[in-house]
């Protein structure tokens, strides 16, 4: 954050001038930027507001920012002189958004076609066609978050470790509540094999519903991306920005979800499953204001709550079985009572859903800056 003492009693060329003062200490951010906006976020994400603009005779940080991108020495000459090539790769440019449109359709397309080849397989070739389709579906799913609008950003990626706790989650979403429901009544005397009807049975319809969300997921990310670059070109001021983004930030997160749900009817029929549990949605909407908030630079909160959901999910079973050991009943009944007023799906309801709601107020609080939509080089 910027010392506006040391701004006020600067050396003697600034004192008289302290925009000049500013324009020193943020020169590479004002040389860099193409616009007055990128000036303006990252002036935000150093900590300067509205009411700092004040003290430097301007009524915002946008006019503060217009002042020093005018200020800033340019050779506008030769930026405006290079050759105009752009034009020439724009084949290539609409392959690729193409591609970034439709790459978000592969994971759950293949998540499909697994399924089927599940369904319609027996013993160990069911086994090796079960593992092929969870190969498959990963490849895909990596393919499709390293582009667009829920690709991390380069040098993010070895920082924002979710990736073990995501996969938790998606699993304990197949295997979790046939687990837990059998080991309530004493189970499960087998492993699973692949079927809804065994001794631990499998919820498919969650995975493929949440597979094919990639596409709404991505779909919608850059949405709100896209609204909340127009509201930073349209605004005023920091306050106003955040005013006017956080109902597009939460109309981005009703529209996946209103999705998801759209996802969710469609699939239990496919698969001949009973009525998906709302833990499906709770789950996608946690797994994507996660993303959002990733994606943004911003990953310390998302893994702390999808390690928190992961572990909680993983104690209820848990629980259950350590209840069956001499003299630790006491250990499996908050989970046994908890199951016994809502069902087995009451775990991840109460778990995702809370953890959604977490991050969503983070993320009206975080994504309502002007800076966080800055991309990484931008903000240094």
């Amino acid at each position: 954050m910027t010392d506006l003492s040391e701004l006020d009693r600067g050396a003697a060329p600034g004192a008289a001038d302290p925009v000049k003062v500013l324009l020193h200490r943020h020169r590479e951010l004002c040389e860099r930027a193409v616009d007055p906006l990128e000036i303006a976020a990252g002036l935000e994400a150093h900590g300067i507001t509205d009411r700092t603009a004040a003290r430097f005779r301007h009524r915002d940080v946008f006019s503060l920012a217009e002042e020093l991108y005018a200020r800033v020495p340019r050779d506008g000459d030769t930026v405006t002189d290079a050759p105009a090539a752009p034009d020439a790769p724009a084949p290539e440019g609409g392959r690729r958004s193409v591609t970034v449109l439709l790459l978000p359709l592969l994971p759950g397309a293949l998540c499909a076609a697994a399924l089927v080849a599940l369904a319609r397989t027996h013993g160990q070739t069911r086994l090796y066609a079960a593992a092929a389709g969870v190969v498959a579906v990963a490849l895909a799913l990596r393919a499709a978050l390293r582009r667009g609008p829920l690709a991390l950003p380069d040098g993010l990626a070895s920082r924002s470790a979710t990736g073990s706790w995501t996969c938790w989650l998606l699993a304990y979403a197949v295997l979790g509540d046939g687990l837990l429901r059998t080991a309530l009544t004493g189970g499960p005397d087998g492993l699973p094999d692949g079927t809804t009807g065994g001794d631990w049975p499998l919820a498919l319809a969650p995975l493929l519903a949440l597979t094919l969300a990639v596409a709404p997921a991505t779909w919608t990310a850059g949405l709100f991306l896209a609204h909340a670059r127009r509201k930073l070109a349209v605004s005023r001021g920091l306050e106003d920005f955040a005013a006017s983004v956080r109902p597009v930030l939460l109309g981005a997160v009703a529209l996946f979800v209103g999705a998801l749900a759209v996802l969710v009817a469609l699939c239990a029929p496919l698969l001949d499953a009973g009525p998906v549990s709302p833990a499906v949605l709770a789950l996608g909407a946690l797994l994507f204001v996660a993303r959002l908030l990733t994606v943004h630079g911003f990953t310390h909160a998302p893994r702390v709550i999808l390690m928190l959901t992961a572990t909680a999910h993983v104690l209820a079973p848990a629980t259950v079985f350590a209840a069956r050991l001499p003299g630790c009943a006491a250990l499996g009944a908050p989970v046994e009572a908890l199951t016994a007023a809502w069902g087995p799906t009451a775990v991840p309801v109460l778990t995702c859903g809370a953890g959604a709601l977490i991050l969503l107020v983070h993320a009206a609080r975080t994504l309502a800056r002007a800076s966080a939509h800055l991309r990484p080089e931008q903000a240094r």
